[in-house]
């Protein structure tokens, strides 16, 4: 666990003159929001009600097992590299950072295959093994894809929605380019196998969306894999929350752990700082939140202070999927499974469907099982394996006990990978630790338990999602997953970079 030598001191030495950001969490968004203000010349201090920072990218670590909380891979390695730039120092010189090749291996329920490369012939050699008739499709989906990312990712990733006009200026490209269309209505649009529809639509899963009506710009995510990779940090993602945290400390900023923000103080519609539940009160010339939006909003500043983002609106968006979350070690090694496998229900649409719309918990399940000592053998003790199996299920809003069926459905998932890819898994077990959408919700501060707050759909993107700079109150800014441009280590650490355009050069006071 990363923890601090020493706690930083608030008190602002008497030849300090450089006004003060406080920053609410400390997942990427929040980090990285504290490197860039604090490479600007704020005084920076970052508030983590936990004992440890990284938000969604936490790390436990037990009986010997390193186990990454969230985030299992990194796929634009540059904008981490931005920040160490920042601050004078390279990237490399902190982090290993493996590319991953192949991306991932899907199995689906019937004992078929998909391999998704990092090259591009072999990709296009997989693609011709499984569904030769599609393999023209699957180019122009690739040509479509690099589109998307040109538009939604380079042009657009960075840059923030403040009003209806910014959306109208990029609209002709995404009615182009049909960004109006659902991900899986846009890629069987080209492809007609279905487990190639699979492997090019499952993305937004991956950022809480439903491949049936996330917003086809999501379509983006293969080419940006295709391009800048996936890859794995060495160490585990822990390795980057130390960088980064190291990074805040030689700016002279501050990290303060088990400090609960109880409230955004705010006068005449401006922020000026922050309570926490300790009584403590922090003022400060900016407040950035990285808590989730929708509790941000709810729970940290008065409803009579918010005129756009008021409860009523709150409640009726809609939110991702919630995330049941089984990490384990083994006291043998797979060595057969590799780094990423996704293991396919025997329903696409149906099981989504359910989880999303229906809010019920579906009897069949779809597995990312996330196996890091194929790559990293530190993250066990020797000869053993540590493992984390992702299950998407509804959030809170579904009528699901979790504090007494947690424990009956890990064993579904345990006979589920015992069944496919983990042969004898019970009697291998060492080391076990689950997490539900009520851990979310309690732990990490999430509305509904969600596991990537508001849901990527149209009607919640861009403008139309909560802006980085808050609509009501001045002087309060927002980065991370609910807030532009949304979910994703990608993009998370580009609402921080929004901040650059959006925040008052620091000056000196």
């Amino acid at each position: 666990m990363l923890t601090l030598e020493r706690p930083p001191s608030l008190d602002k030495p008497d030849d300090d003159r450089r006004p003060h950001a406080v920053i609410i969490g400390s997942g990427f968004g929040g980090l990285a929001a504290a490197v860039r203000l604090g490479a600007r010349g704020y005084r920076v201090t970052v508030l983590e009600r936990l004992d440890a920072p990284g938000g969604r990218a936490y790390v436990h670590r037990q009986d010997g097992f390193t186990f990454d909380g969230g985030p299992t891979i990194i796929t634009v390695p540059y904008l981490f590299e931005d920040l160490w730039k920042l601050c004078g120092r390279r990237f490399a010189d902190d982090v290993d950072l493996r590319p991953m090749d192949p991306f991932y291996k899907l199995v689906f329920d019937n004992g078929d295959t998909v391999v998704c490369h990092a090259d591009d012939n072999a990709m296009r050699d997989e693609v011709a093994r499984i569904a030769p008739k599609d393999l023209a499709g699957y180019d122009r989906f690739m040509a479509r894809s690099r589109e998307m990312c040109a538009i939604g990712f380079e042009k657009l990733g960075h840059v923030p929605f403040m009003s209806l006009t910014d959306i109208a200026k990029q609209a002709p490209d995404l009615l182009r380019l049909g960004a109006y269309r659902s991900v899986y209505g846009l890629v069987s649009s080209f492809v007609k196998d279905p487990r190639l529809r699979f492997a090019l639509s499952f993305h937004p899963l991956f950022v809480g969306g439903n491949p049936f009506d996330t917003t086809a710009v999501y379509c983006m995510i293969s080419d940006v894999e295709r391009r800048w990779g996936v890859h794995w940090a060495m160490g585990g993602t822990g390795a980057l929350v130390k960088g980064l945290v190291n990074l805040i400390e030689g700016q002279g900023g501050a990290l303060r752990l088990n400090a609960d923000v109880a409230r955004i103080e705010v006068e005449n519609g401006v922020a000026k700082g922050v309570s926490l539940k300790s009584g403590e009160r922090i003022p400060a010339d900016i407040v950035v939140s990285n808590a989730d939006a929708a509790f941000t909003y709810k729970t940290l500043v008065p409803a009579s202070a918010r005129k756009r983002w008021t409860d009523g609106k709150l409640d009726s968006a809609t939110y991702s999927m919630g995330l049941f979350v089984w990490y384990f070690g083994t006291r043998k090694r797979f060595e057969d499974v590799a780094h990423h496998t996704i293991l396919v229900g025997p329903r696409y649409r149906g099981h989504v469907n359910e989880i999303f719309a229906a809010k019920t918990l579906p009897k069949d399940m779809s597995l990312y099982l996330h196996r890091p000592t194929a790559t990293d053998p530190s993250l066990a003790p020797e000869g053993c394996d540590a493992f984390y199996v992702l299950s998407p299920v509804p959030h809170l809003d579904a009528d699901y006990d979790w504090t007494t069926q947690a424990e009956a459905y890990r064993l579904r998932v345990e006979q589920r990978l015992s069944e496919t890819l983990l042969p004898g898994l019970a009697d291998e077990i060492v080391s076990s630790r689950v997490v539900t959408p009520i851990d979310f919700r309690d732990r990490l501060c999430s509305i509904k338990g969600a596991g990537f707050s508001l849901a990527p759909r149209l009607t919640q993107s861009t403008w139309f999602r909560p802006n980085n700079r808050s609509e009501d109150i001045k002087n309060l800014y927002l980065v991370g997953a609910g807030t532009q441009p949304g979910a994703g280590v990608p993009a998370v650490l580009s609402s921080a970079r929004m901040l650059d355009q959006l925040v008052p050069d620091a000056v000196a006071r």
